[in-house]
C-alpha cells in the first residue's frame, strides 16, 4: 500500500511519535498549520471514520482525549479535527484526527467562516433528512 500514514505505522517513514498503543498512533505532523499540529491516527488503515471497529474508535479517541491536555498547556484552546472523505478535504484517505492549538490570532476562525453559502432548507427537506439521521 501506498499510504504515507501506513509506512510511519510500518516505521517505514520517520515520525515524531508522541503515543502509540496496539490500535492507535500519534506524532507531530510533518506540515503543521501551527506550532504543535498533532495527529492521531488508527494502525489500520480506514478512509472513513465509519469503517473503524468500536474498539479501533475507542483507542483512536482515548488517545485524542490523553493529548489535548498536554497541547492546551502550550495554547489554551485547540481545534479538533477530522475530514471525512475526499469531498469533505481528506487529503490522504487514511483516517486521522487534527489535533491543532488556537488563539485568538491565529486567522482561522470559527468553522462557520470555512463555508460561504448559507444553507436554506425547506421544512419538508428537513423533516426528510431528520427521518434519515433517526433510521
Amino acid at each position: 500500500m501506498d499510504c504515507i500514514f501506513c509506512k510511519i505505522v510500518q516505521k517505514e517513514i520517520p515520525a515524531k511519535i508522541i503515543f502509540e498503543d496496539d490500535s492507535s498512533i500519534s506524532f507531530l505532523d510533518a506540515f503543521p498549520l501551527k506550532f504543535g499540529h498533532v495527529l492521531v491516527i488508527p494502525k489500520n488503515h480506514h478512509a472513513k471514520l465509519q469503517d473503524l471497529s468500536s474498539t479501533e474508535i475507542i483507542s483512536l479517541f482515548q488517545m485524542v482525549h490523553k493529548i489535548i491536555p498536554k497541547l492546551e498547556s502550550v495554547s489554551d484552546s485547540s481545534l479538533i479535527a477530522i475530514h471525512n472523505g475526499k469531498n469533505a478535504g481528506q487529503e490522504i484517505p487514511h483516517v486521522h484526527v487534527h489535533l491543532i492549538p488556537r488563539d485568538k490570532n491565529d486567522g482561522a476562525g470559527p468553522i462557520h467562516s470555512m463555508f460561504s453559502k448559507k444553507v436554506e432548507s425547506a421544512d419538508a427537506e428537513i423533516d426528510e433528512l431528520l427521518k434519515v439521521l433517526k433510521s
